[in-house]
Formats: C-alpha cells, structure tokens, sequence
C-alpha cells in the first residue's frame, strides 16, 4: 500500500515537473516573424519586422527572410535583442540600399560615413545567416552596407558586398557605454571591396571566410583599435583573393595609432603587395600598431620582404589567436552556441 502511495506521490511530482518543463521551454523558445516580399508573411519588410520586435526581450526573436531583393535601410536599435535574421539563401535573400558618405541630407550637408550604411546593428546579441548585405551606390567613396556597433555578434555564410568601407565595425562608440565590448564573429563569409573594405574599432575574427579584394589597388584592414583592447581584426584560416593587379593590395593599415590586425593560416593570392603593410603616413604609427602573419602561405606570403615593423608570430604567441580566446572577454562568451 506504502508503495502504491509513493508511486503515485511520485508520477504527480514528475507530471509537475514535466509541466514546469515544457512552460519554461515554451517561454525560452525562439519566437518567429516571417518575412516576404509577396505578402504571405507577416509582414513586407525587414524594418517592418524588426519593428515589431519585443523591446528588452530575453527571448530571441527569428525572423526569416524569403528569397528576395529588399531595397530598404535597417536599423536594430539597441533594445532590439536578440534577434536572429536568417535567409532563405546567401544568394538570393538580399538587403540592399544605395547611399554613400558625400550624399546630401535635408540639410545640405554630408550624410557621413556612418550615415551611408544599409543596415545599422546597434543590438547585443545579433546574429545573421544567409545573407546578403549591399551597398550598391558603386565607385562613389566611402559606402557601408553594414555597420555593428553592438556586443555579441555574429555573421553566418552571409555575403557583404560594395566597394570603399563596405564592413564597419565601428564599436560601441555611437552607445552611451563606451566602454562595452563590440565582439564580431564572422564564419563562412564573404567580403568584398576595394579601399579599407574591413575598418573600424570593433574587435572581429574571421574563420574560413573569402576575402575578395575588387579591381583597384587597395586596403583590406583600417582598424582604428582601441589601445586597451587586446585584438582588434583577426583572419583565421581565411582565403584572401580578388581581381585586384599583381602586388597592388595591403593587408592593412592604420586608421588610428594602435591598430592590431593578424592573418592566422590564411592563403594569401599575388594581388597582396610584397611589403604587406602600409603606415598611412603615419611613422609613429610603426612603434604603436600590431601587425602580424602567422604561417601565411600563397603567392602573397612573402615574409621576407614585409616591412620591418610587422611580425611573424612564433608557435608559441600563435595559440593566444583561437576565436574563442580572442572573443571570449570577462563574461566568457561562448559564440559556438549560436551557431547551432
């Protein structure tokens, strides 16, 4: 009798225990907008949905994207998080807009770099998979197609695509914490561009992404890190390509004093000029940034005839270069989680 009480004692606690667990899983789980083009979503446009996003939610919101051109200027705004924008196909789902730095405003005046952007990322924990962003104003200066200023961020099999600064990570320089980390993580992407196409404060790593260096000679990298931060950009098993002229193209160079940009096992084609690097003009520049190769291989590995101020890392200072321990920080952020 004893033992007919228990188990019954015992079927109700896990009845109640299960209806604990499918609440809280129910709460937990990713709440989904649909976006089409067609009207057989629940709503036209990215901004639409993005709108309609819970503010300081601590459930992540999915709004996915159908195949499409989406010709529209997106802003995630800080209380927007987080939200996971995914694509039908990289290929195929495209946001795109077409303004640049010198373009006029209701004012008359410059919308600036950072006004040129198509999409604006001011949330925390933002995540983007296949996509395509655009700038497509062309050959007309500085225009972004994305722009991050937020904290855990991260890019999958997503495209980027224009011509001068086409990726700003600008840092949380726009917040009103300073100070707040701005951590991207980009895997399998493609970025391309002509001058400084990958520029900005932010602290990134790039893994197993194309590198696309268009047409002209240039810049890949104009990191302006800042000088507390212990990485800025960071290029791990990247293949760095491009139609660019033979030895026409730097690896980077520094758009503030202590810019910290590495190349980690990347596959570096001839377009990469022999000396790697360039200072901008800069001679203090030389004492203050870090630039660094570790194992480059490829017509454009050349170490031996780098300028004298950058480095060749050893194995030993190499094993700090993992993504999780550049991106990991104080909170020990985990970025492998969202990409599951």
């Amino acid at each position: 009798m004893k033992n007919s009480l228990f188990l019954k004692d015992l079927k109700a606690f896990l009845m109640i225990l299960t209806a604990i667990f499918n609440f809280l899983s129910f709460k937990t789980a990713d709440r989904l907008i649909v976006v089409s083009k067609d009207g057989k979503g629940d709503f036209t446009t990215v901004q639409q949905a993005v709108d309609a996003v819970e503010n300081e939610s601590s459930q992540r919101t999915k709004i996915f994207i159908k195949a499409g051109i989406y010709k529209e200027k997106i802003i995630i705004p800080e209380t927007k998080s987080p939200i996971t924008l995914e694509g039908e196909n990289p290929e195929k789902t495209v946001i795109t807009f077409d303004d640049f730095a010198s373009k006029k405003n209701q004012e008359g005046k410059d919308i600036g770099t950072t006004g040129s952007a198509t999409v604006f990322i001011y949330a925390n924990h933002f995540t983007a998979k296949n996509i395509s962003f655009e700038n497509s104003a062309g050959k007309v200066g500085q225009a972004v197609a994305v722009l991050t200023a937020g904290d855990k961020i991260v890019f999958e099999n997503c495209r980027f695509l224009g011509n001068q600064d086409t990726l700003y990570l600008k840092g949380a320089q726009d917040l009103e914490d300073k100070t707040q980390p701005s951590r991207n993580y980009f895997k399998n992407c493609y970025i391309e561009g002509t001058t400084d196409y990958i520029f900005g404060a932010g602290t990134a790593v790039f893994e197993d992404c194309t590198i696309y260096s268009k047409e002209t000679a240039s810049y890949i990298t104009a990191a302006s890190t800042p000088k507390e931060n212990n990485f800025g950009f960071v290029f791990i098993n990247c293949n760095i390509a491009g139609n660019a002229k033979e030895n026409s193209v730097y690896l980077g160079r520094p758009w503030r004093p202590f810019a910290k940009t590495v190349y980690i096992n990347c596959d570096l084609n001839s377009t990469i000029k022999h000396e790697g690097w360039q200072n901008w003009n800069k001679p203090d520049a030389e004492k203050t940034a870090f630039y660094a190769e570790y194992h480059s291989k490829g017509p454009g590995a050349n170490s031996a005839s780098r300028v004298g101020w950058s480095h060749q890392l050893k194995q030993a200072e190499a094993k700090e270069y993992t993504a999780g321990n550049i991106l990991k920080g104080k909170d020990n952020w985990n970025f492998r989680k969202t990409l599951k």
